[in-house]
């Protein structure tokens, strides 16, 4: 397992090793959120490079992203937050937009606040219990791309805790991620 923040090297996958780079952001503490690093890792045996890191470091990861997609090294920006992770995406989301960095793919897991989303994003999706901790996704004026917010209170263990450990939301989160890394359908 990597340290925090430490970018994983592509593995080259049958295909050729991926250009995109997925951005996991952990909520509070570190501790709540390590099925992040089960998504992490099934990711990175597919030749998908990799960031985990906790959410209040998104500022400076968002430059350390665009400046990698200005140089050429990342071209797929696709972030995924849990938690406090998840409430973080769409400033994420903002500020990439405003360094010319666009993001492909942004998955959200139960944002415990209210966020709104602008800017470019070419498909953001919010899963959250609508009977719990999480909240829906605002779609502001300023917003330029798909927004689905997706209710996954009915999945068979899924809580606040435990939505990035499950196994069904991990395989869909991954489907997604799939969709737009590597080309497969969903």
């Amino acid at each position: 397992m990597l340290p925090i923040g430490t970018p994983a090297k592509a593995a080259v996958s049958a295909s050729g090793a991926s250009d995109a780079h997925v951005y996991l952001l952990r909520g509070v503490l570190n501790i709540f959120s390590l099925g992040l690093d089960d998504i992490a890792d099934k990711l990175r045996a597919q030749g998908i490079p990799v960031t985990v890191i906790n959410y209040l470091g998104w500022s400076s990861l968002a430059d350390e992203v665009a400046a990698d997609y200005r140089s050429g090294r990342v071209r797929t920006i696709i972030l995924v937050g849990h938690s406090s992770g998840a409430t973080a995406l769409p400033d994420m989301v903002a500020r990439l937009d405003q360094l010319g960095a666009p993001v492909k793919l942004a998955i959200g897991l139960d944002s415990v606040f209210r966020t709104s989303l602008q800017g470019h994003v070419g498909r953001y999706i919010n899963f959250y219990i609508a009977n719990g901790n999480g909240e829906p996704v605002v779609r502001t004026s300023r917003l330029h791309g798909t927004l689905e917010n997706v209710d996954v209170q009915n999945v068979p263990g899924v809580g606040h805790l435990t939505i990035e450990k499950n196994e069904i939301m991990q395989r869909k989160v991954i489907s997604e991620i799939d969709a737009v890394a590597l080309g497969r359908a969903r």
